[in-house]
C-alpha cells in the first residue's frame, strides 16, 4: 500500500483509541505525539505537522461529540478529518477525448506516466493517441513508442524534427476530435527559461484542455516548489505524482503539492502500467487509516474486460455448476483489477491489519500455482474435473511445473468452494421459501 509506513503508524492510534477506557488528557497527548512522529517520519512539514496536531487537541478538548456517537468514535473522526484537510480538495476529472499536455523535469517519469495515462484512458472505452515531443531525448521517443505498442495506443512523432511544437502541430492534424491525444514534452535537471520557453510555444500550438505537471514523490517538500515554479510558468491543471509506492517522502510530496493549490489528479502507485489511480483525497485516508475503500474495489470490477462473463462465473458458482474452467475465468479477473496486496488492502477488515504482508504473498502465489496447473489442463477436465484422477494428475503436474500434491490441493479447494457456494445460495433460497410461507400464513413462527 501506498505510504505504508504513515499508514501503519497512524492505525496504530486509532487501535490505542478504540481500547481505550476513556479519552481524558493523557490519551489526546499520547495520540497528538504520535500522529506528530508518523507525519514528521512520512516528511510532512514540521510546521505542518504541528499545526495538524494542534487542531486535533484543539478540536478533541472542546467539541462535544454528536448525539449517538462515542467520544473515542469522534476522536476518531476528528483525526480522519483533518488529515484529510491537508491534503487538498478534490477536483472532478472527466475521462473523455481531450488534449492532455505532460510536463515535468527529467527523471520523474513523465513518459512512463504517458502511457500508464494512455492505458488508464482506454479502459474506459476512450481511443488514445501518444506524441513524442522530447526533441532532445531520442530514447524518451523510442519508450514513448514502445508503450504506445504496449498498451494499444496510436502514436506520433517526427524524428529529426528540431521545434516541438512542429511535432504537435502535426499530431493535431492527424489524430480526430474523438480521440484522448497526450503529448510527452521534454524534461531539464532544473527549471530554466528554455525549458519554460518551449513549454510555452507548445502549449501555444497545442491549446490544451489539461496541463498536467509530473513529478517524483521522492523529491519529497520541495515537490511543491516545482509545482508552484510551473503553475507560474505555464498554468497548470493538476499534478501527477509518481513513484509514490516506494517512496518515504511521500507524505511529503502529497502535503506539499497540495499547499500550492495545484490539484492532486493521479498518483503512480507501482511500475505497472496499470498501476496508476484517480486521487481523491477521502478515499486516500479512508485506506490509509484502514478504513477501506470498497468504492475503488467498485471500479475496478467495472473495468474488467470479462465482466459480464465473471457476472455469469458467480452465477454458476451460486447455483453449484461450478467447473474449473469456471474458477480459471474468476482468477483471470483477479488478475485484471490489479496486484493481490493493493486489492486486499481496499477491503476494510484487512486494511484493519487483520492480515499480514506473508499472508497476502503466500495466498498471492498461491493463485499463480493454481493458474498454471488450470493452463496445464484439457478442455474435457476443465468442464469436468471429477475425471482428474492418478495419470492425469501426474501429467497436469509435470505440464505445469508443479507437485502432485499442488493439483489435488487445487481440486479440493474447487470442491471445497463450490460446495460452500452452492449451499450459501440453497440457505438462502430456504429462508426465503419459509419468509414467504409465514407470510402467507402457512407457518407460525
Amino acid at each position: 500500500m501506498v505510504l505504508e509506513s504513515l499508514g501503519k503508524s497512524l492505525r496504530g492510534v486509532l487501535q490505542r483509541i478504540a481500547r481505550s477506557n476513556t479519552v481524558d488528557e493523557a490519551l489526546i497527548a499520547e495520540v497528538v505525539r504520535d500522529i506528530q512522529r508518523a507525519l514528521l517520519q512520512a516528511d510532512v512539514n514540521v510546521q505542518l505537522a504541528l499545526d495538524l496536531t494542534g487542531r486535533v487537541k484543539k478540536r478533541a478538548r472542546e467539541e462535544k461529540p454528536p448525539a449517538g456517537a462515542s467520544v473515542r468514535d469522534f476522536l476518531i473522526r476528528i483525526i480522519y478529518e483533518e488529515i484529510r484537510g491537508i491534503l487538498g480538495k478534490d477536483r472532478a476529472f472527466e475521462v473523455k477525448p481531450q488534449r492532455i499536455l505532460l510536463a515535468g523535469l527529467f527523471g520523474q517519469g513523465k513518459t512512463t506516466t504517458a502511457g500508464k495515462l494512455a492505458r488508464y484512458y482506454q479502459k474506459k472505452g476512450v481511443r488514445v493517441g501518444l506524441v513524442g515531443a522530447d526533441i532532445h531525448r531520442p530514447a524518451a521517443i523510442d519508450q514513448l513508442e514502445q508503450l504506445a505498442k504496449r498498451v494499444g495506443a496510436e502514436f506520433h512523432t517526427h524524428r529529426g524534427e528540431a521545434h516541438a511544437e512542429r511535432i504537435v502541430e502535426e499530431a493535431v492534424a492527424r489524430f480526430p476530435p474523438h480521440m484522448a491525444v497526450i503529448v510527452d514534452t521534454a524534461g531539464r535537471t532544473g527549471i530554466d527559461p528554455e525549458l519554460i520557453a518551449e513549454l510555452q510555444r507548445v502549449r501555444a500550438t497545442f491549446r490544451p484542455d489539461e496541463t498536467l505537471l509530473v513529478l517524483d514523490a521522492a523529491m519529497g517538500q520541495s515537490a511543491g516548489r516545482s509545482a508552484q515554479a510551473f503553475q507560474e510558468a505555464v498554468g497548470l491543471t493538476g499534478v501527477i505524482l509518481t513513484k509514490l509506492d516506494g517512496s518515504a517522502k511521500g507524505g511529503g510530496a502529497l502535503s506539499a503539492v497540495a499547499a500550492t493549490g495545484a490539484p492532486i489528479l493521479f498518483i503512480g502507485t507501482g511500475e505497472h502500467l496499470d498501476e496508476l489511480e484517480r486521487f481523491d483525497p477521502t478515499r486516500f485516508v479512508s485506506r490509509l487509516l484502514g478504513m477501506g475503500d470498497i468504492q475503488t474495489l467498485l471500479e475496478r470490477f467495472e473495468e474488467l474486460s470479462n465482466k459480464a462473463e465473471a457476472e455469469k462465473v458467480a452465477e454458476k458458482l451460486m447455483a453449484g455448476r461450478f467447473s474449473l474452467r469456471d474458477m480459471r475465468v474468476q482468477l483471470d479477473s483477479l488478475g485484471q483489477m490489479g496486484p493481490f496486496s493493493k486489492i486486499v488492502s481496499l477491503f476494510p477488515a484487512f486494511g484493519q491489519g487483520k492480515i499480514d504482508e506473508k499472508q497476502v504473498e503466500d495466498s498471492q502465489a498461491r493463485l499463480r500455482r493454481f493458474r498454471a496447473i488450470l493452463d496445464s489442463m484439457t478442455p474435457d477436465e476443465l468442464d469436468h474435473p471429477m475425471v482428474i484422477k492418478g495419470d492425469r494428475i501426474r501429467r497436469i503436474a509435470h505440464g505445469s511445473g508443479q507437485k502432485p500434491q499442488e493439483v489435488r490441493q487445487l481440486l479440493k479447494f474447487w470442491e471445497t468452494t463450490r460446495k460452500a457456494a452452492h449451499g450459501i445460495a440453497s440457505n438462502r433460497k430456504l429462508r426465503r421459501q419459509l419468509e414467504r410461507q409465514m407470510a402467507g400464513g402457512e407457518l407460525k413462527a
